[in-house]
């Protein structure tokens, strides 16, 4: 306690530095293959992927990014068992958020897809197996999170091929494709407003001190779907045939109108990745705050302040529109050939899949989901329209990422350690 007393403003200096440099790494890293696809598919350039993901990621992590960062500041490593010691808790977790940080910055400078959430779970690990001991990690919620880790992303591939499919049966593969098109994109731009908002005010507003109910939420997300729908609507009905295109890509008209639907699965897919892995920066840097707060007290909850979940998504969005484009690319161009209507299906499904893991407070890997969504997609055309090889030195990157988290938390743990006891 009385480390606490002493240090409490340096280390509520350190938990904000590099809670902020955290949320850095994550715009730098997993936002850009967050928007990836929508970039690899040639519906919006890199500039337009900045200026949506700065207005949706931020606007994810304030609405929707509390659940999740429950998760992570007190739902992997067991806080009470330093309840004596609380010090030691503080000094774990700004060795994570620090640890994080600088592995997500080489990984982001080598242009590897890494994945956050893996680097911040990896990192708690790595501190409390070195600053406790095996019995302070919480085994049974990790295994529900390396779970989640494996099947999210096949329900994104699954969701993918599907969406993939009605659109092949629906306008694709049909006599009036284009008519077709034109006809059902509002209700494709529907189900976009529909899910993410159902989702996020069904259980994302609480900290905000709005309470809906079910019947609520569900006409919040009917009344969002349908303005969303009539944005849709207006944007496609003025897109005419474009004869010469179609004589070189027979679906080259289709492809137009998918094309600004692609702008609203990019702000789904923002705001859903800013809901679930703001909480990788902040939740480590919350603990801190509420402890030093506190006075050295370890409480079983701690409310996330607002201007918390503003400064993460800041963070993110500066992270993004410094050094986001060196990993743009992996998702967006090398996994498989991306249309904006195959770019749609990705993105749409990865959306879907990751804010409803943030409503369940499931840390998952946005990197993974949107791997799985692309694949999906691709594999509607048949497993050659996939690159094998770049799916698996993607798979490498995350294998060699949770031990790189856990060897830099822990030494700079006995380095925090050293410094301040």
């Amino acid at each position: 306690m009385e480390i606490i007393a002493q240090y409490g403003h340096i280390f509520f200096a350190l938990a904000v530095i590099f809670g902020f440099y955290m949320t850095w790494g994550i715009g730098a890293n997993d936002v850009a293959n967050a928007m990836g696809t929508s970039v690899g598919s040639g519906a919006i350039t890199v500039k337009q992927a900045i200026i949506i993901a700065a207005i949706f990621e931020f606007a994810g992590a304030v609405f929707a990014g509390a659940g999740v960062t429950s998760t992570i500041r007190s739902g992997i490593i067991d806080p009470f068992a330093l309840k004596d010691t609380p010090e030691l808790l503080v000094y774990g977790m700004l060795a994570a958020l620090l640890a994080s940080a600088i592995w997500l910055m080489i990984a982001s400078m080598r242009g590897w897809p890494v994945s956050t959430t893996h680097t911040i779970v990896g990192a708690l690990m790595g501190f409390g197996v070195a600053g406790v001991g095996m019995e302070a990690v919480k085994w049974g919620a990790l295994t529900n999170i390396v779970l989640s880790w494996i099947v999210s992303p096949i329900i994104g591939g699954v969701l993918a091929l599907l969406l993939m499919l009605s659109i092949r049966k629906l306008i694709l593969d049909t006599d009036s494709p284009f008519q077709n098109a034109k006809r059902w994109a509002p209700a494709y731009v529907f189900l976009v407003g529909f899910i993410v908002s159902l989702v996020t005010v069904f259980k994302g507003l609480q900290h905000l001190g709005l309470h809906l109910t079910g019947f609520e939420s569900f006409m919040v997300a009917l009344v969002v779907g349908g303005l969303t729908a009539y944005i849709g609507h207006l944007l496609v009905r003025k897109i005419t045939v474009d004869d010469a295109a179609d004589r070189s890509f027979h679906y080259a008209s289709v492809e137009k109108v998918f094309t600004p639907m692609m702008i609203f699965t990019a702000a789904a897919m923002a705001f859903a990745h800013g809901s679930n892995d703001v909480a990788n920066g902040i939740g480590p840097m919350a603990a801190v705050v509420a402890i030093v707060e506190e006075g050295g007290k370890i409480g079983k909850s701690a409310h996330i302040p607002l201007w918390i979940l503003l400064m993460g998504g800041v963070g993110i969005v500066i992270g993004l529109a410094t050094m986001g484009v060196r990993v743009m690319q992996t998702i967006g161009v090398k996994i498989t050939e991306l249309t904006p209507s195959r770019g749609y299906c990705a993105t749409l499904a990865a959306a879907i899949t990751v804010v409803l893991a943030s409503k369940f407070g499931l840390p998952v890997s946005t990197t993974q989901i949107a791997v799985g969504s692309v694949m999906g997609v691709g594999f509607a055309r048949g497993i050659g329209a996939v690159d094998l090889r770049v799916i698996g030195s993607i798979v490498v990157s995350w294998v060699v990422t949770i031990p790189a988290g856990m060897i830099l938390a822990a030494l700079l743990y006995f380095m925090m350690k050293g410094i301040f006891s």
